[in-house]
């Protein structure tokens, strides 16, 4: 690639950017074809402060089925919903940046429940990223305690998408 078609590139991916955020768009995706074996793909992606929002009340609400229990415990699930879910020991975390998907295809019954158990190994969920299907497996057995992700939703590098307890 000369440095003229990287300036292009560079260029041309600043302008998608700020096409996203001119339209507030959450997610713009590009192929460019320069020749036959020569192309561009471009994912450009955000997250807006109501998907932030959405998916921290998402996280607590996926446990709240579970028995009832004494009434001290609330406070201790409060504080525990509080805290930074990537510092949990139990936490399984992205690998990549791509999308989840919580079962093998549409329609299919979830890969995990909140209280299930799991063994090493056991695909927990998929990160498609540039169209390749990643499973995500179980690095120890274990309960899933907490599920911090949605079906369909962006994943960065390192964010906690299961706890496993």
């Amino acid at each position: 690639m000369t440095k003229s078609n990287h300036d292009a590139d560079v260029a041309f991916i600043q302008a998608l950017a700020e096409l996203l955020r001119e339209n507030d768009l959450t997610e713009l995706q590009v192929k460019r074809e320069y020749g036959e074996d020569d192309s561009l793909n471009v994912r450009v992606s955000r997250q807006t402060a109501q998907q932030i929002v959405t998916q921290v009340a998402a996280a607590p609400a996926a446990a709240a089925p579970a028995p009832a229990a004494p009434a001290a415990a609330p406070a201790a699930d409060a504080a525990e919903a509080s805290s930074d879910p990537a510092s949990d020991p139990g936490a399984v975390t992205s690998p990549m940046v791509g999308t989840v998907y919580m079962q093998a295809e549409p329609g299919a019954p979830s890969f995990i429940k909140v209280g299930q158990q799991v063994s090493e190994g056991d695909t927990l969920l998929i990160v498609e990223a540039m169209k390749t299907m990643n499973h995500i497996p179980a690095p120890r057995a274990g309960t899933v305690k907490r599920i911090l992700v949605e079906d369909g939703a962006a994943v960065e590098f390192g964010a906690p998408l299961v706890i496993l307890e």
